[in-house]
This record gives structure tokens, C-alpha cells and sequence, in this order.
């Protein structure tokens, strides 16, 4: 993820069992236990159980699905309380993307298609 998707806005990312260990560049670092991983729907579901911005309840997924014209669309959910925490989680997702978005259009198109 630090490498190839979100590079600058997440700094390292390591496995500790069922457990990804994620440091951004803002000093924050979460766990997140990995919940489900399922590549036929393209999604995954973590929830973030401890670290330096650990709510009170954090729970997410991500999915890639098929959009028009040969596009993908990413859907993000996040469900987290505190309310309090919304505003800087939200934030932070939103970062994550504009960064997503700018890698994969950087990327190189496959062409073996």
C-alpha cells in the first residue's frame, strides 16, 4: 500500500498476523484487523483496534467495483465513534484518495488486455 497505492500519504504497512500495522505520514499509526478479504466482490474489511488514533469503534471496507467504459469505481465505508473523530477520519480518507486517484492515473495502462 505504501509502495504502490497510496506513496508519501502512508509511510509503511506491516503484517503482524491477522493484523496490518499501518504509519502515516502524519505520525498517526493504526492497527487494523484484517476482518475479510474477499477477491471475487474485490473487497476488503478491516477495523482499526489499536495505535495512536484508536476510536472507539472503527470499522471499514473497501471495494473495487465495474463502472462504465471499461472504468472502476472504489467504494470507501468507514463507520467510526466517537462522532468527535469523524471529521480528522474523514479527512484523512479523503486525502487517501485524491492520492489514490494520482498513483493509478501515473500508472502505466497493461496492455495485454
Amino acid at each position: 500500500m505504501h509502495q504502490r497505492l497510496v506513496p508519501g500519504f502512508v509511510t509503511d504497512t506491516r503484517m503482524e498476523t491477522d493484523t496490518r500495522i499501518v504509519t502515516f505520514a502524519n505520525g498517526v499509526v493504526v492497527h487494523e484487523l484484517i476482518v475479510d478479504i474477499d477477491d471475487t466482490a474485490r473487497r476488503v474489511a478491516y477495523a482499526v483496534v489499536g495505535g495512536s488514533m484508536a476510536p472507539k469503534h472503527h470499522h471499514a471496507s473497501m471495494q473495487v467495483l465495474a463502472g462504465s467504459e471499461g472504468r472502476s469505481r472504489f467504494l470507501w465505508t468507514i463507520d467510526v465513534t466517537p462522532d468527535e473523530l469523524a471529521g480528522p477520519i474523514g479527512e484523512m480518507a479523503d486525502q487517501g484518495v485524491r492520492i489514490m486517484q494520482e498513483t493509478l492515473r501515473a500508472a502505466p495502462v497493461p496492455t495485454d488486455r
